[in-house]
């Protein structure tokens, strides 16, 4: 991924922040990183005129306030932000979340693996996908 553009992450969990955070700086993404804690801080954040605009968001879906299905089905109804492509990273298996998310137009559908190692794994497979993607305010 562009080391410029903006990864939004929204996720409750700060040891699942820290955890992402870690394995971006063990496989060398530079990315600057914005942290939501819930959908309503991330629209917040994403509506902010004042803020960039995020080339792809990491989604959790158990959230407080405002849970990753209801952040979705909000942002896809706004003519920009449903551009922005959007991944579920979660610990969800649940098949109505994964249907609900797909439905919602979500680019991806990952679950958190307990394992760091698998961790870091997984988040090479997403930055992969996105280093070799097009993305919508994406300024190369």
């Amino acid at each position: 991924m562009s080391s410029e553009i903006l990864i939004l992450l929204v996720e409750d969990d700060v040891v699942d922040v820290m955890t992402i955070q870690r394995a971006f700086k063990d496989i060398k993404i530079t990315n600057p990183v914005q942290v939501a804690g819930n959908g309503i801080e991330a629209l917040d954040f994403l509506r902010d005129p004042q803020n960039v605009k995020p080339g792809i968001i990491l989604l959790d879906i158990n959230m407080p306030k405002m849970n990753g299905i209801e952040f979705l089905r909000v942002i896809k109804q706004d003519e920009v932000l449903k551009l922005i492509p959007v991944v579920v990273l979660t610990t969800s298996k649940t098949e109505q979340d994964k249907i609900d998310s797909f439905g919602l137009g979500v680019a991806g559908y990952m679950i958190k693996p307990v394992d760091y190692m698998q961790f870091v794994e997984t988040v090479k497979t997403i930055n992969l996908y996105w280093t070799l993607s097009e993305l919508p305010f994406d300024e190369k």
